[in-house]
């Protein structure tokens, strides 16, 4: 009987003594979770009103509102091959504005557009570069691959010797010139380019301007005025039958709209999309001067805008 007391004790004692899995509760570690997942949604609701998407009909990129006049920030890259620096602009509510590039720091490559529009907007502020730490929490939010307002997650991994930040937060091709955030939804890096070996898609380390950098740009060139929006014809087409738009080549996304013109009279504006012709989709600029050519006395033009498709009758 003593040996079997002997052995009981000792399992006891052993159980007593074998130290815990965690000294951390788990309530606090589920509430830890909980406040972390809390932080990226009040970031993402807070900034992504103030991403936009920016295309040039060549290809299209990211950017961020930094004033509430309609002041975007994005990267030189993005809109470097915009004809006469104007861009198409959309929002995450689907609106589309005409931006028009006034600055541009192609070593850092950053660019500033300005929306021809007296709309107000959301917009992000900067952070206090004191604030910017290698190992914080970062937020990035974009259009990769054109699927705006996508938001992606990690840490501030490194910040190289030419200030430039370095993320493991997913980034793609259409992530360029989008907001670096910080967990208080202020804007510490434009990101502008991947580690990608051979093409091969993304490695995890990102890069991004950092945001004293970008501070300075837009202290600098702020209050340049955009020049302004020339419209255009078809020099095959005489301009008493045109339709008296600017039209991105790409898109088809109305730039510019002549006063007085068909276009004009009918309410057509910068931001809309030509879709098709009497029924028939356009599958580029060359199909509208085409048609146009002909000297018709009226169409039925189909435009988007805001997501919504309208018929309306134009008179030339």
């Amino acid at each position: 009987m003593k040996p079997e007391r002997w052995l009981l004790c000792a399992a006891s004692l052993c159980l007593l003594n074998t130290p815990a899995v965690s000294s951390v509760p788990v309530p606090t570690i589920l509430a830890q979770a909980q406040g972390e997942e809390q932080t990226s949604i009040d970031v993402y609701r807070t900034v992504s009103p103030a991403v936009v998407t920016i295309s040039t009909g060549r290809g299209s990129g990211s950017g961020t509102i930094v004033s509430p006049e309609g002041l975007v920030l994005t990267n030189d890259h993005v809109i470097r091959s915009a004809r006469g620096g104007v861009v198409s602009v959309s929002t995450t509510t689907g609106k589309r504005y005409t931006g028009q590039v006034i600055a541009t720091d192609r070593p850092n490559d950053l660019a500033l557009v300005r929306l021809n529009t007296s709309d107000r907007f959301p917009s992000v502020k900067l952070s206090n570069p004191a604030s910017i730490q290698v190992g914080q929490r970062v937020f990035a939010i974009g259009s990769p691959f054109g699927l705006s307002g996508t938001l992606t997650t990690g840490i501030l991994s490194r910040v190289g010797r030419n200030g430039d930040l370095q993320t493991d937060a997913a980034l793609n091709p259409g992530n360029s010139g989008g907001p670096l955030l910080n967990s208080r939804g202020e804007l510490i890096g434009v990101n502008k380019a991947i580690l990608s070996p051979g093409g091969g898609g993304n490695t995890g380390i990102g890069f991004a301007t950092s945001a004293t950098v970008a501070r300075n740009f837009i202290q600098q060139n702020r209050n340049r005025t955009a020049p302004p929006i020339t419209t255009a014809q078809s020099p095959s087409v005489p301009s008493t039958r045109g339709l008296g738009v600017t039209v991105d080549t790409g898109t088809l996304v109305v730039l510019g709209v002549q006063p007085g013109s068909p276009a004009a009279n009918i309410g057509i504006r910068p931001g809309d999309r030509i879709i098709a012709i009497n029924g028939r989709r356009l599958r580029g600029v060359q199909d509208l001067q085409t048609f146009l050519a002909r000297r018709p006395a009226s169409a039925i033009l189909t435009v988007g805008r805001n997501r919504r498709l309208a018929d309306v009758r134009v008179n030339f």
